[in-house]
């Protein structure tokens, strides 16, 4: 499908940034960008996919390999310690080689590793499977939120990013599944080794979706020119939107070396433009997953240890509660971003989640019915609004909080600290579930604390900031509302390089 200005006069572009402002403003519209968003979030699903699919075996994972808590941690975080060194260098990798190239790459960690973990005969290749798997994790999220954002219109940045979450429990739904049948088909004296067939068919997504994206997927118009390819930016242009764009003579064909990004962007995270902005979104993504793997991942577990259910009610409780509750409150939370914002949906999210993790401690295991049904329901509201709110909202701002040039190291960065409190939740949790019981839950309690203090002494919304200013030579103004349609196509039919209308104000620290 053509874009609007297929069949009209030519588009000119003299800068990366002209080629941006197509893109936010919602002249680039229709085409593949669409398809791009949504092969984009089948990554994530696989991410997700692969996270889960052994949630539920933990348990006969310990019991295989004859682990005690330390070990079934090590077997649980192994994942997550892949993740952080995947999302570390795979945020600068993505910045510096682009995004098509490491988005195509991680999908092949994906399929082997899959297999791998699935056939494993000892607990250390299954741990070093889980391991290589993280870091395909580790590199695929930030490329895939970034492929959302630099394809999608200011005015909806939000919510298509806040997307990622309901996708997230669609894939933890699905993983469950996958078990039902099987727990049905597979004779019960097998049934230590469900694990592995959920695990080991996470391969077939997985494979499915790399073949996609080497059919439909393109490179980020806005890293190309950001890079200083604007002949090449173009041309995508053309190819994902349709548009008859073409390129000024007199502009300039390559970035000087010296802009080009370096590992040592990481420090620009922290200067005084982007402190605050890395430190919200960072705090807010550990903490988010803390709580979640402490108790979201671990809902097979907690269904069967803290309310003595069996196996099967295991795996029906976890896919009720992943979609009653999580995918229903990240399509709540998509739905809201573009009206509430990120700050807000995190707030309101970490103080139900604190509520309902104190409720659970008090209630401890239940010793009646009505004690269950109370311990259910608080659980359901901890995913609602946890999906609702933080669960999507830290990857949320680290997304939306840099420019093109520093968006890969930013969403990296975030990534790194979610990975290091999910590392922490998954190690810990089963150890200090072993003693203290469904004490456990007053202390997870502290990471939604953590979330809360945060927010409230840094107030920065990211949905709605024109943040792609940032990367202008000499931007005229920071306080900005890309929310409206920030740039226009001037008579000549070239794409204009003004500064957008001021709009509502940022945060002191951007002032």
């Amino acid at each position: 499908m053509s874009g609007p200005h297929s069949t009209g006069e030519p588009i000119i572009i003299r800068s990366a940034r002209d080629v941006t402002n197509l893109v936010n403003s919602g002249i680039a519209k229709g085409g593949n960008a669409r398809a791009i968003t949504f092969i984009a979030l089948g990554g994530i699903f696989i991410d997700a996919y692969d996270f889960s699919a052994i949630a539920f075996g933990l348990h006969d994972i310990a019991h295989t390999y004859q682990l005690g808590p330390v070990g079934e941690g090590i077997v649980a975080c192994s994942i997550m310690v892949g993740a952080l060194i995947g999302a570390l260098v795979g945020g600068y990798l993505v910045d510096r080689l682009g995004r098509y190239k490491l988005f195509m790459a991680d999908m092949i960690f994906f399929v082997v590793a899959a297999l791998v973990c699935a056939v494993a005969p000892n607990v250390e290749i299954l741990t070093a499977g889980r391991f290589v798997m993280g870091v395909g994790i580790g590199i695929d999220f930030p490329v895939a939120l970034a492929f959302i954002a630099e394809f999608t219109r200011s005015a909806r940045k939000g919510g298509q990013v806040t997307l990622w979450q309901p996708m997230w429990y669609l894939a933890t739904a699905s993983s469950f599944l996958v078990l039902l049948p099987l727990y049905f088909i597979v004779p019960e004296s097998a049934h230590d080794n469900l694990w592995r067939w959920a695990v080991g068919f996470g391969a077939v997504p997985a494979l499915a979706v790399m073949l996609v994206r080497h059919r439909y997927m393109d490179e980020s118009p806005s890293w190309a020119a950001n890079q200083g390819d604007l002949e090449r930016a173009a041309a995508i242009l053309k190819k994902s939107y349709g548009l008859k764009v073409h390129l000024d003579p007199d502009a300039p064909r390559e970035l000087p070396s010296g802009d080009k990004p370096k590992f040592g962007d990481f420090r620009r995270l922290f200067t005084r433009r982007y402190r605050q902005r890395t430190i919200l979104a960072a705090t807010v993504s550990a903490c988010q997953s803390m709580q979640y793997y402490a108790v979201g991942f671990a809902l097979p577990g907690i269904i069967i240890g803290f309310l003595a259910q069996d196996r099967l009610t295991s795996i029906v409780g976890a896919l009720a509660f992943n979609v009653l509750f999580g995918i229903t409150g990240g399509f709540l939370g998509v739905k809201l971003a573009g009206k509430w914002g990120s700050w807000k949906l995190s707030t309101i999210g970490f103080g139900i989640c604190l509520a309902a993790l104190v409720g659970l401690g008090l209630i401890g295991t239940p010793s009646s019915t009505t004690m269950l049904i109370g311990a259910a329901a608080l659980l359901g509201a901890f995913v609602f609004a946890h999906a609702a709110g933080p669960g999507a909202q830290g990857m949320t701002m680290a997304t939306l909080s840099y420019p093109t040039s520093l968006r890969g190291v930013g969403s990296g960065f975030s990534q790194a600290l979610l990975r290091i409190g999910s590392t922490v939740a998954l190690l810990f949790f089963p150890i200090l579930g072993a003693h203290l019981g469904t004490g456990v839950y007053l202390v997870v309690a502290l990471a939604p604390t953590l979330g809360l203090l945060t927010l409230l002494l840094i107030r920065w919304e990211p949905i709605g900031q024109d943040v792609d200013a940032d990367d202008d030579p000499a931007p005229q103004s920071t306080s900005t509302n890309p929310s409206a349609t920030t740039e226009a196509v001037g008579a000549t039919g070239s794409a204009t390089t003004g500064g957008p209308p001021a709009g509502r104000p940022l945060s002191k620290e951007m002032q």
